[in-house]
């Protein structure tokens, strides 16, 4: 049985938050008292990640096996779905194996051309390299807005406004993921997802348009054709990961897009 380390608060309808790689549950924390006064909400770490424990062998589809699993094992049956960047891939795919009763995705991968995945895979892993071999000055590094601006401009949409203490998690949960590597290895063999069970469910596609890690322009538009019956929001000025950018923002997508379902 896979069990995650997980965030749970609220009560309601369940609402899973997938976060992406080299991430943990807490990137939701912007958003997750907003949604849980109206929701169950689970927050997890995927194996590898966070404070959960690796798997033997750790790709993208195994990570979506290992969620599923440990959703049953919860008897969560079909909750709502949120995720980002991998997460985000994740949450589209149990969506599309009929396990989702709505999915936001923000920013998803794999709706790259090879370029674009390359660029993907490159920048994260010379990124990860640099907070490790920082590791020693890296409060001194992420202690100015010019520092959180250089670091992690791939992340956030306005990184010089991140709090320190964020910035150094989120560099942390990047350096010290057991399952980073043999993830983005995976990127390689991602693919959208298939249409299945996402047509008959509200699914809600969100990119920010700051996003430099899955170029905004062009990943956005093929997910808008991969997807089109998806109702597809751009987030302007935010990021990558954009909860920290536009929390309310975010927070809405959510909610409108879980708000659809039964209609």
């Amino acid at each position: 049985m896979t069990t995650l380390n997980h965030h749970r608060v609220g009560a309601g309808e369940p609402l899973v938050l997938v976060h992406g790689i080299g991430s943990r549950w807490q990137v939701w924390e912007p958003i997750i008292d907003t949604l849980a006064r109206s929701y169950d909400v689970i927050a997890v770490d995927l194996p590898g990640f966070g404070a959960s424990a690796p798997l033997a062998t750790t790709t993208v589809d195994l990570l979506t096996d290992a969620l599923a699993e440990f959703l049953a094992a919860q008897g969560i049956e079909r909750p709502h779905l949120a995720g980002n960047s991998m997460g985000g891939l994740i949450t589209l795919n149990l969506g599309a194996r009929g396990l989702a009763r709505s999915v936001t995705a923000f920013s998803p991968i794999a709706f790259w051309d090879k370029p674009g995945r390359i660029w993907c895979q490159q920048s994260l892993g010379k990124s990860r390299l640099l907070a490790i071999r920082l590791n020693p000055a890296l409060p001194t590094v992420l202690g100015t807005a010019a520092g959180r601006t250089a670091f992690l401009r791939l992340v956030f949409g306005k990184p010089w406004a991140v709090d320190a203490q964020v910035a150094m998690d989120t560099a942390n949960g990047a350096a010290d993921a057991p399952g980073f590597e043999q993830a983005m290895a995976s990127f390689a063999d991602a693919k959208p997802p298939e249409n299945g069970g996402l047509a008959s469910i509200p699914v809600t596609v969100a990119w920010g348009s700051r996003d430099i890690l899955l170029t905004y322009r062009t990943q956005s538009r093929r997910a808008r054709a991969v997807l089109p019956n998806a109702n597809h929001v751009t987030l302007h000025g935010s990021g990558h990961t954009p909860f920290y950018d536009d929390p309310a923002g975010c927070a809405k997508v959510v909610l409108d897009t879980i708000g659809a379902h039964g209609k």
